[in-house]
């Protein structure tokens, strides 16, 4: 869906992202990690089109982004930043409803009513619809959000840190509504800093470092101890699931007596 070929990005003279190539694939989650300035919201930004990258190229279905019409690519991918601020008091129905302009127009508008009410419902936002947005606490702002981005349905969804508002069991929701977007033939890709959650979720982790991939694979090669150690320069410790198998993710912590 949206593949990013040799990308680097320079934002105030900084390099932030340095030749990086990942892509988006049918039917998969790519969670990107790293570190503080590690450069995954910036990637993130530059394959959704917001940002220009210096070198490289961005490609939406094979095409170049600058090949395509605004409305043309908001009907292939849709976008959830790391913040959603709102300038104006709307209630939550027109937040989500949002979501649905690329396709004002067409025959797909007929859905509207439906496809509004399904993102509320899978969100768990549905009681929230009257709501003004600026009301609402700083995860229910998050779960609004993405439904505005489940609502454009689209075939690619890039979504950064969705889950930093949330609880436990909103963490669960989020990524869950994106591991069946992907069984349905979506591409998606997430950016986290919670490894465990990353390997528990992502079909494939990117592991980024000062602006550099630093590996990308199944999370069961990717999420070392080795690896992350050496990457977060803080020791980790890594171990199966007890049911799972997954890696669990955690820092080496020494109790002071």
């Amino acid at each position: 869906m949206i593949s990013a070929v040799n990308v680097s990005v320079r934002l105030g003279g900084a390099l932030l992202v340095d030749r990086v190539s990942v892509e988006m694939v049918p039917g998969e989650v790519l969670v990107l990690v790293g570190p503080n300035g590690a450069g995954k919201s910036t990637l993130l930004s530059a394959m959704a089109g917001d940002v220009k990258p210096a070198s490289g190229s961005v490609l939406l279905d094979g095409i170049p982004l600058n090949g395509w019409k605004d409305v043309e690519a908001a009907r292939r991918r849709a976008v959830l930043p790391q913040h959603n601020p709102l300038a104006f008091p709307f209630d939550v129905r027109s937040v989500v409803e949002m979501g649905r302009v690329p396709w004002y127009g067409t025959p797909e508008e007929e859905h509207d009513d439906e496809v509004i009410a399904a993102a509320l419902r899978h969100t768990g936002v549905a009681h929230l619809a009257d709501r003004a947005y600026p009301t609402l606490s700083g995860g229910e702002q998050a779960r609004v959000a993405l439904a505005r981005v489940l609502a454009q349905q689209t075939p690619a969804m890039l979504l950064d840190e969705p889950t930093a508002a949330l609880d436990l069991r909103h963490q669960e929701l989020v990524l869950s509504l994106a591991r069946r977007r992907a069984r349905e033939g979506g591409a998606v890709l997430i950016v986290l800093h919670d490894l465990s959650l990353a390997a528990a979720h992502a079909d494939r982790v990117a592991v980024l470092a000062d602006g550099k991939l630093v590996a990308a694979g199944p999370p069961e090669q990717v999420c070392t101890s080795e690896l992350l150690s050496d990457v977060y320069r803080h020791p980790v410790e890594v171990f199966p699931h007890p049911s799972t198998g997954v890696p669990v993710v955690l820092p080496v912590r020494t109790r002071e007596e």
